[in-house]
């Protein structure tokens, strides 16, 4: 059954407005680099991405300037990204990508730094960029976001990565900005139709696992909605959460004797952990539902996935729209990926021996 109300209703409650701490603002000369993060190395677009051809002009978001300003300033831009995944990693390849493209490649430098998955590292990448006065901070994941908002109330942080702004920043009476120096992207993909998906994959289900990493606060938030959708529809499910990366080994081999198929939403702690996931459940023959292309690449048969590239590069457009055209970040209203898929795992569908529809689209694998 197709219940897309759902979903605007959903996004509509995914967000409410942010309070942050301190700092200041400025250029900071040459100081930042491109230099190898690890974060850079592998990253990829998605086939169909918004990015402009190379070659073209690109396009420049609210009527701005298709140049760098012409007094010459070097835009210094600080990316703290979570930590290393392919999701993470086309978020930050199709932000530089946007704003290399729209400044050209003398008007931006970046400075990326991955926190390898350490709260305390975002915290500390975090302070970094604020005491080095960069221009603007792209906040790669949520733990990234939420440090990167309690270390400054004046540089411009931009999320993406994030699926639910109002849970990451415990925020409420939402009005669609923030009202403070933070706007950015969402990788929230339609619930309820992930929802329909694994209905339709798997009709005769009787129990579903919903696994996820209790220490995510967006990954609770998806878990709870996607939890409705099943109450609505009269499913039976039984919830699975882990600390963390420790955990998911005892806890998966847990559901796999109690569930007929596995749903994980946008999850950073099991999105990293995929082949242990994998190990447990083809074994037992279990399918798992996921939340984005990267997880299902790894343990999944199917998702309704976003183009994390897709968010990464509108981000970008944010940023620039903030830096040359003077918006105001207060009011800019948090954006959304415009486009899902329906994407399968051909290799574990073809040991399971699932048949998957036509308008399915294969995940594209090295």
């Amino acid at each position: 059954m197709k219940k897309s109300t759902r979903f605007v209703s959903v996004l509509m409650a995914a967000a409410v407005t942010v309070s942050l701490a301190a700092c200041g603002n400025g250029d900071t000369g040459s100081k930042a680099s491109d230099a190898g993060s690890a974060s850079d190395a592998g990253a990829s677009a998605d086939a169909g991405s918004a990015t402009p051809d190379a070659g073209t002009e690109a396009s420049v978001p609210d009527g701005g300037q298709n140049t760098a300003p012409a007094d010459g300033k070097v835009y210094n831009i600080g990316i703290l990204q979570q930590l290393e995944h392919p999701a993470l990693d086309s978020a930050t390849e199709g932000f530089k990508d946007a704003l290399t493209e729209l400044l050209g490649e003398d008007g931006v430098t970046f400075e990326v730094q991955n926190a390898q998955g350490e709260p305390a590292n975002c915290s500390s990448i975090a302070s970094t960029f604020v005491s080095g006065d960069y221009d603007l901070i792209l906040a790669n994941a949520t733990t990234a976001l939420q440090c990167a908002s309690a270390a400054t109330s004046t540089i411009p942080v931009l999320g993406t990565s994030v699926t639910d702004y109002a849970t990451a920043l415990e925020i409420d009476d939402w009005s669609g900005a923030t009202g403070k120096n933070v706007s950015g992207t969402s990788d929230l993909a339609p619930l309820d139709q992930q929802e329909d998906m694994l209905l339709e994959l798997f009709p005769d289900a009787k129990t579903v696992g919903i696994l996820y990493c209790s220490a995510e606060p967006n990954s609770v938030y998806q878990a709870n909605e996607f939890q409705k959708y099943l109450d609505e529809d009269g499913i039976a499910y039984k919830v699975y959460t882990a600390a963390d990366s420790n955990d998911i080994n005892a806890v998966v081999q847990n559901a796999i004797s109690e569930v007929d198929v596995i749903y994980i939403p946008t999850d950073n702690t099991m999105a990293n952990n995929t082949e242990t996931i994998n190990n447990i459940t083809l074994p037992a023959g279990i399918p798992v539902i996921t939340g984005e292309e990267g997880m299902c690449a790894g343990c999944g048969v199917a998702t309704l996935s976003i183009s994390y590239y897709d968010i990464g590069y509108k981000a970008g457009e944010m940023a620039y729209d903030i830096l040359v055209n003077g918006s105001d970040i207060t009011t800019m209203n948090i954006e959304y990926a415009p486009n899902v898929t329906k994407k399968y795992n051909a290799e574990i569908c073809g040991q399971l021996n699932i048949q998957i529809p036509d308008d399915y689209t294969a995940i594209e694998t090295e």
